[in-house]
Formats: structure tokens, sequence, C-alpha cells
């Protein structure tokens, strides 16, 4: 199977999986008022303020540039064998599941493998997730390690049988940004997408602070 076969059969899964826990579309006013987050709340944290990284189309970008939209920034790297595409997966069913609310919220994956990752392979990848939904970040290796520091993600090489065949090991989570592009939650790996449907509702039904 191929990787862009496989990538679209986990999509598929994670859709049918959250579609028989909430055949619900969200809508505005469907979540209470404080509401308490799946995941971990992390609002006031002073890291993961800054993420200055070049786009798959080549453009600079900062976190600024998609203030007005929630965010969900996930570390990764295209041939990671299962986290990643997972991850990805789950994102691309909620975003699904949560229908017109759904074009509010802006995926980001960071790649921690610019060696490998050339804005034509994350373009591609992106594209079996989600196309335009979904955009892929990449630096230099110190462009890379700026950010993962600032993001407190942890990430290491282990070797192949290959130079090349190597594998990469990081920490599997993605943080999710309100509207005015406060870091507030991290998602852990595993959680399942309904817990990550619960605090984007949740963050998409606040209002972006003026």
């Amino acid at each position: 199977m191929t990787l862009s076969r496989r990538h679209a059969l986990l999509a598929s899964l994670s859709l049918t999986t959250l579609a028989a826990c909430d055949g619900q579309v969200f809508k505005s006013g469907d979540v209470p008022a404080h509401a308490p987050f799946k995941g971990i709340d992390i609002t006031g944290a002073t890291y993961a303020r800054e993420l200055h990284l070049t786009d798959m189309n080549g453009q600079p970008r900062t976190l600024a540039d998609f203030k007005g939209k929630v965010v969900v920034v996930f570390f990764g790297y295209v041939q990671c064998p299962d986290v990643c595409p997972t991850t990805l997966a789950e994102l691309a069913a909620v975003k699904q599941q949560l229908g017109e609310a759904g074009k509010d919220v802006q995926s980001i994956f960071v790649t921690v493998d610019p060696e490998r990752d050339t804005p034509e392979i994350l373009k591609a990848y992106m594209g079996s997730f989600g196309g335009s939904d979904f955009l892929a970040l990449h630096g230099t290796p110190e462009e890379t390690a700026a950010a993962a520091k600032e993001f407190k993600i942890f990430y290491a090489k282990v070797p192949g049988k290959t130079a090349s065949s190597y594998t990469i090991d990081h920490t599997a989570g993605s943080y999710l940004f309100d509207r005015a592009g406060r870091v507030r939650v991290f998602s852990r790996y595993g959680a399942g997408p309904e817990a990550l449907a619960a605090d984007l509702k949740i963050l998409l039904a606040e209002k972006a602070a003026t």
C-alpha cells in the first residue's frame, strides 16, 4: 500500500469512528461557557509563542498570519510510520465533522526532518489529508531546532540500515491556539478525535480578542 493510500484509509477510518460517536454537526452556541478542555490546559504558557518558518509554497510564515482562526500545530515528519499520519487523519476527520466551522481551523504541520522533507514532498503529503486546509512548514536545521525549542518539542534521529533510512523520535501531541493567537491547549497523542473535537469547539465558540 502506498503512503498516500494508507493516509487516505486512516482519514476514512478516523472519520467513521468520529461519526459513530457524534453524528451532530457543530453549530455556534453548542458549547457551554467555561467548558473544561479535554487536553492539557496551558493557557498563559510562556512558550509556544513564536514560529518563524517557510511554508510549502515558499512563503515566510509566523503565528500572527493566522489570527482570527483556531490553529492546530503539530511537529512530525513525512516518513513517520504511525503517529504523524494518525494525528493528521484524525484532524482531517474532525475538521470535516465540524462542518462550516471547520473552515476556521488552520492545521499546521512542522517538519522535524528538513533534510528529506522538501517543499514538493510536504505539499503532496498535505494533499493526502486536506489539501489547502493543511499547511506544512519547514526551515533550515537551525530554524527547525529553534522552533522545536520554543515549543518544547523533543526530536532525535534514530539510525537505520542506510544513511537515508533513519527514523525520528519526537514529541507526539498538538498545540491548540485560540483566535487571538494565544496557545491554550496541548492535545496529547492517543486522546482520540472526540477529545480534539471537543476542545476545538470550545475555542471556535470563543470570540477573538479585540
